[in-house]
């Protein structure tokens, strides 16, 4: 059951929840209202080539009632350095591979969570929530439980409420979840999956590759779980 902005308090918590359209970040959000925060959820549009993911974040954000969804244009492709953004092919069948994959974007997280900060002072919250998993997604650096530690010693130190005694939070609660895991307790909390999107190479109509890693990691996990996923089933089901 989702909680919507009007919660019985008269100074309700708001939270700053990254929602990229993707899976993780629709469960985040979940949890995050299962916890009765506010939620304003912040996209970041930086030059991915799966930008279909936007268009699901507005969905998702519509669906479950977060209290403003706003995007930021953060042109990563003019850095460049990942399949996701330049002109790399994206591996194919080819999951859970060694070493730190060519889908890893420079910096991502860390830009993604400075803005997110930014956005958390302006509207008055001192919590942000985000996605990052280290167990499906562990060849990424910031992925890691050391990484969200030290980015939220930063914030205490790099912002006004830190300096004037408020504790800015942030939060990770699928860092060392499985993907059957976060869909289960998704699923619990009422996430419609058929509405997000995790493909990194989708076709030009939005249609899942299916070969891609996070293609292959999401259907075996909803494999796992005895389920077929609702979004490709929806995708086999549009022309």
């Amino acid at each position: 059951m989702f909680h919507n902005s009007q919660i019985e308090d008269c100074n309700p918590r708001k939270a700053v929840v990254l929602l990229s359209g993707g899976l993780d970040s629709a469960t985040t959000l979940a949890i995050a209202q299962e916890q009765q925060f506010v939620c304003y959820c912040l996209t970041v549009m930086y030059g991915q080539r799966h930008a279909v993911e936007i268009e699901a974040s507005k969905t998702v954000a519509n669906s479950m009632g977060a209290t403003e969804h706003r995007f930021l244009d953060v042109d990563l492709r003019k850095i460049g350095g990942s399949a996701l953004t330049d002109d790399f092919e994206v591996p194919k069948d080819s999951a859970n591979n060694a070493g730190i994959p060519i889908t890893y974007v420079p910096a991502r997280n860390t830009i993604m969570l400075s803005l997110a900060l930014a956005y958390a002072e302006v509207v008055g919250a001192q919590d942000i929530f985000v996605g990052v998993n280290a167990v499906d997604y562990s060849g990424y650096p910031d992925c890691r439980p050391e990484y969200i530690s030290a980015f939220q010693t930063m914030a205490q130190l790099a912002t006004k409420a830190g300096v004037e005694g408020r504790t800015m939070s942030i939060h990770a609660p699928l860092m060392d979840w499985s993907k059957p895991r976060i869909i289960h307790e998704g699923l619990k909390l009422g996430v419609d999956y058929a509405l997000t999107h995790s493909c990194y190479d989708p076709s030009a109509t939005g249609k899942p590759c299916q070969h891609c890693d996070s293609c292959l990691i999401r259907i075996a996990a909803f494999a796992e779980l005895g389920i077929t996923d609702p979004a490709l089933i929806q995708s086999e089901e549009t022309p």
